[in-house]
């Protein structure tokens, strides 16, 4: 019997549609819809190396003429040449917008300079006496891992609220404050109800907004190296030293398992810490930076 070829990542999502709406994710939009009224400012969470993707501003319409800032996190691991052409696009579509690395102290109170100049431009319009001095109620939203908690802790300061292991598990509302005048309300990180193109799922996975039980590991790096065998990355190719990235994946896979010493006795692979290995190394910057998608050209 011919061995069964083994499916790429998205032929095994085209074949197993991502199923990501935990019980929790639904009650959980429902305590974001109920609680919008006591903020006055809306902060959306999203990761800067798939900046449509990551985001989830439809499922928050609702919430009127309410300000709104996107906030574009791990701006650090994302290529600088697309940032700057979607923050060229986000300007002509006048979103309000900012690109941060959350881990970087001295940018993230950058988010509550802009989040005042949007309130205050909104109070102005029917308030003509307000000021950058009135309290400022924030509600911070966004898809799981895209670095809400630690955008929090570090606007206040402290261990406000600890950054959950696993996508999806901050599940409590919890008000922090910040100084005299702002307070800000977490929110556990929520998918879309839908996920439209089985590449968004692949791109999600990759950045750790969909845990790696949902698509699991060796789907995940399989299709990273699929996607830097494609662009021909030199990062990519020095980092796990290739000599040419005109191979199939099964010889990547193999000889970064071999580089990395991921041998079982015998001499067979241990492909499972191989997969993880790829993530982890994608996942910290070492394949290069990157972002998977550019604005739509219409």
């Amino acid at each position: 019997m011919a061995k069964r070829k083994k499916l790429t990542g998205i032929e095994h999502l085209e074949n197993n549609p991502i199923n990501w709406f935990p019980g929790h994710m639904n009650k959980a939009i429902q305590e974001i819809k109920s609680n919008i009224k006591l903020v006055n400012i809306i902060i959306e969470v999203r990761d800067a190396r798939a900046p449509m993707v990551s985001g989830n501003k439809g499922n928050y319409s609702h919430a009127g003429d309410k300000p709104y800032l996107i906030v574009f996190n791990k701006t650090n691991l994302a290529d600088p040449k697309a940032v700057k052409i979607w923050q060229d696009w986000l300007t002509k579509k006048e979103e309000s917008f900012i690109f941060i690395n959350a881990l970087d102290k001295s940018v993230i109170k950058q988010i509550v300079k802009k989040a005042k100049e949007i309130l205050l431009t909104h109070r102005l319009k029917s308030n003509p006496d307000a000021t950058d001095k009135d309290d400022i109620k924030m509600m911070i939203i966004g898809l799981p891992n895209t670095g809400k908690s630690t955008i929090i802790n570090q606007l206040s300061n402290r261990n406000a609220s600890k950054a959950a292991a696993t996508p999806g598990q901050t599940k409590q509302k919890l008000w922090v404050k910040v100084d005299q005048n702002i307070s800000i309300i977490d929110t556990p990180g929520v998918m879309p109800p839908k996920i439209e193109k089985e590449v968004h799922g692949m791109w999600l996975s990759a950045i750790h907004a969909i845990p790696d039980h949902i698509t699991t590991p060796d789907y995940s790096a399989c299709f990273l190296i699929e996607y830097f065998l494609k662009k021909k990355s030199e990062d990519f190719k020095s980092f796990y030293e290739f000599e040419s990235l005109d191979i199939d994946l099964i010889t990547a896979v193999n000889h970064i398992g071999k580089r990395r010493g991921c041998l079982r006795k015998g001499g067979d692979y241990d492909y499972d810490h191989i997969y993880k290995i790829i993530l982890a190394d994608f996942r910290a910057g070492s394949l290069g930076l990157i972002c998977f998608e550019l604005p739509p050209i219409k």
